[in-house]
């Protein structure tokens, strides 16, 4: 059986938005809800889309995102932009009232995005764009294999929510400590078979853990997120030494140790580019 993954377009929207609430799902991860009537049609349809987020300056607390205009994209006049990508945890749209969730990893101040998102209140406001487009379910598969830190989480949660019941769903999760894990709720953990790795215990974790699950079948997908260079060696398993094509394979670098804002379209391995 031949795995299959389709992707649709969306047209480009620019939306203002507004804090409405903030929560924790766990200590270090802030679930940011942002309103607006500008989220009226929002549209997501993949589990691995993101969305892009302008925050404001921390120097000055200015906000400068692009526009869109009669003519195209209109860029800011002036003020530092800053963005990130997110995945858009969960949008609803009931009784003229939108609601988008996206849950971003804290960790102090030493970055815009993270910054941000640890100080956020109610009527805060952000500009978001985007998604541009979706990469759909994988057609064909019946077991899905999910290899994520704590910035895939809100991909993972999406993977197991859009998924069939049909489809087994297994996780292996490398997290900072056993706080993280009361970040999927009861009804998403009984979806799939999970093992959580701390990275306090060591590397290599991961590794070990995806070679000790076996053969991976022709109707399996295999979807790698968080830290590149983790993931090399996972990529480098899976596509070179098992010989899975690259329809069964989606790795993705969102963060790269050691440097600020990588772009997690680059190669996850520039020395093994995708074939």
């Amino acid at each position: 059986m031949t795995i299959e993954r389709d992707t649709v377009k969306h047209p480009l929207v620019i939306r203002h938005v507004t804090v409405s609430a903030v929560s924790h799902p766990t200590p270090n991860i802030a679930r940011i809800t942002l309103s607006g009537d500008e989220l009226e049609g929002f549209v997501s349809s993949g589990p691995t889309d993101h969305v892009k987020v302008f925050f404001p300056d921390p120097a000055t607390g200015e906000l400068a995102a692009p526009a869109m205009t009669e003519s195209g994209i209109s860029k800011p006049k002036g003020g530092v932009v800053i963005s990130r990508d997110y995945t858009p945890l969960g949008f609803r749209s009931t009784g003229g009232q939108h609601e988008l969730d996206i849950d971003f990893v804290v960790h102090g101040d030493e970055g815009p995005a993270s910054a941000w998102a640890g100080h956020a209140t109610v009527g805060d406001s952000l500009v978001i764009a985007g998604p541009r487009g979706s990469k759909l379910l994988p057609r064909g598969a019946t077991h899905v294999i999910l290899i994520a830190d704590e910035t895939a989480l809100p991909a993972s949660s999406r993977w197991i929510n859009m998924l069939p019941t049909s489809v087994h769903i297994t996780a292996l999760f490398d997290v900072s400590d056993e706080s993280v894990e009361s970040y999927f709720p009861d009804e998403q953990k009984a979806r799939m078979s999970v093992e959580w790795f701390y990275r306090r215990d060591g590397l290599g974790q991961l590794d070990a853990a995806l070679r000790a699950l076996g053969e991976i079948g022709e109707s399996t997908f295999v979807f790698l997120a968080g830290e590149a260079t983790t993931l090399v060696p996972l990529r480098r398993y899976l596509r070179r030494e098992l010989g899975l094509p690259k329809q069964q394979v989606a790795a993705d670098g969102y963060w790269r140790r050691g440097i600020t804002n990588a772009d997690h379209h680059d190669p996850i391995d520039p020395t093994d580019p995708e074939d």
